[in-house]
Parts: C-alpha cells; sequence; structure tokens
C-alpha cells in the first residue's frame, strides 16, 4: 500500500494576503516614523542649544568677555567637544552671533566673541535660525 505524504506549504492566495497586510501596515507606521524623526532631531537641536548658551553665559561670567570661538569653549572645558547641529549632522554649520553693541556715553562700544549661535540648517518651511 502507498501512500500518499501531503505537501504541506502556504498557496499562492495566502501570501498575497499577508503580503497586503505588511503593505497596509508600513504605509499606516512609516510617515509616523519619519515625523518622530524628525521631531527627535528638534528636540536635540533645542537641548544642544541650551547646553551651549549656558556655555558661553558661563564663560562670560568668568572671563568677562565673550569666547571667539565655540574652539575656546571646549579648550578651557567649557563644553566637552564642539556641539554637532542635529538638523545638519555637523559642526561647522552653526551661525555663530556676536555680542550686540553697548553704548558708552556718546560712543558705541563694539565688542566681539560668540554671543549666541543659530542652527545653520536650511530646510523647506523652517525657521531653525530663529531659535
Amino acid at each position: 500500500m502507498v501512500t500518499m505524504r501531503r505537501l504541506r506549504g502556504f498557496t499562492l492566495i495566502e501570501l498575497m494576503v499577508v503580503m497586503a497586510i505588511v503593505a497596509t501596515l508600513l504605509t499606516i507606521v512609516t510617515p509616523r516614523y519619519f515625523a518622530h524623526l524628525e521631531h527627535a532631531r528638534e528636540t536635540a537641536l533645542r537641548q544642544t542649544l541650551a547646553v551651549t548658551r549656558d556655555a558661553i553665559d558661563k564663560y562670560h561670567a568668568d572671563n568677562d568677555r565673550y569666547p571667539a570661538t565655540l574652539e575656546e569653549l571646549v579648550d578651557k572645558r567649557y563644553l566637552r567637544s564642539l556641539p554637532t547641529d542635529p538638523i545638519t549632522d555637523r559642526n561647522d554649520t552653526w551661525a555663530l552671533l556676536p555680542p550686540p553693541s553697548r553704548l558708552q556715553g556718546d560712543s558705541t562700544e563694539v565688542t566681539s566673541g560668540v554671543w549666541d549661535l543659530r542652527s545653520g540648517a536650511q530646510e523647506e518651511g523652517k525657521t531653525y535660525d530663529q531659535w
């Protein structure tokens, strides 16, 4: 007596249904994932700006002048390393702002150094350079 073994496996229809379910889930999850990544970068940028601005303020309080560059903050150990812009993933795209001019009697005293920094990221519809 010959017994026939039944081959087990998935049919083409079953595979197509599973692929359709996976594709539907991906279309729902993908936009949320990228929105979450953008939100994480923006949060990291806010934190980096706050830490670096705090280091600039502490440097100014200790030395009665603003640092000439961000590297000076690292050299004097106010920062461990040059901050990286989370939006551009580079540390050389920062827009460095000089201190505002101070009025001294009849003349305006021009001061130099790094008073503030902004992100140098250029993205459509985003104003990272205003943060």
